[in-house]
């Protein structure tokens, strides 16, 4: 399984800013470059019933703990191994 990143704070800002500033296209590519150590996936938001650890305007950001036997979410940065980036419907 994964090996926990302990994501700081400044980390947790820069993907909020990320997740503001990039459009669909480019967000995997820059996150997966900037956080190279972080697994990335993504889903709808009605896929995870968890209460989201952060939010954009277009995603809810659900943190991912692999580290022990099973993979689960986390409220806990420290033992963040990767990040869900659950994205909303966007109505008008």
């Amino acid at each position: 399984m994964g090996k926990a990143v302990a994501l700081s704070n400044e980390d947790l800002a820069e993907i909020g800013r990320m997740l503001a500033d990039a459009g669909d296209d480019d967000l995997f590519p820059a996150l997966r470059q900037r956080f190279p150590k972080l697994f990335f996936t993504r889903c709808d938001a009605s896929d995870v019933g968890e209460t989201p650890f952060i939010s954009s305007a277009q995603f809810d950001v659900h943190l991912i703990d692999s580290a022990d036997h099973c993979v689960q979410i986390t409220a806990d940065p420290v033992r963040a191994t990767g990040i869900v980036l659950a994205r909303r419907s966007v109505t008008s």
